[in-house]
């Protein structure tokens, strides 16, 4: 009897001392806030910056042309959506 009173004790213990790790470990709002934003800004960058550069290059090209801009948009997309992923993935 006094052998199962200590292993219910001892897990007990152990049980509690998870659910404090767990909740030091927890993420707060703004963690969580921070986190995403990121993932945003991960996301936007590659493709505003293929926008400008794209813009750049087809103002130096001679009469009306929108490819290099459509082309580096879809690229900054797809850079976009793999940085994305590789965060996720962390």
């Amino acid at each position: 009897m006094q052998q199962n009173y200590q292993r219910l004790k001892e897990g007990v213990r152990s049980n509690v001392r998870h659910m404090r790790k767990a909740m030091d470990e927890r993420s707060t709002v703004v963690a969580q806030t921070v986190y995403l934003g990121t993932l945003g800004l991960v996301f936007v960058l590659p493709v505003i910056a293929g926008a400008y550069l794209g813009r750049w290059l087809d103002s130096h090209l001679q009469g009306y042309s929108v490819s290099w801009t459509i082309t580096l948009i879809l690229l900054g997309v797809f850079v976009g959506a793999v940085d994305v992923y590789l965060l996720l993935k962390e």
